[in-house]
């Protein structure tokens, strides 16, 4: 299976999206978590991850894909 992330451009509010989310106090824990991209709650002119009940702004490195079975091919890759 191929896998492609969304370009940012392609992002508008209201995308359902799955995200290879990285636990910040455990380093070697990930899992695939669904969320949605957002207005920045602090610039209108940029895009937000809602994810866990808390915004993110997008960077360039997030591990974004448009599908679930996208983001467990590159997890299983990264992880198994």
């Amino acid at each position: 299976m191929e896998v492609t992330s969304l370009s940012f451009s392609n992002y508008k509010p209201g995308d359902q999206v799955y995200v290879i989310y990285r636990n910040p106090h455990a380093a070697n824990v990930a899992q695939i978590k669904e969320a949605e991209i957002v207005s920045h709650p602090y610039n209108e002119q940029e895009l937000a991850l809602f994810l866990l009940e808390t915004y993110h702004p997008l960077a360039p490195d997030d591990a974004v894909f448009p599908t679930y079975e996208e983001a467990e091919a590159l997890y299983q890759d990264l992880f198994e």
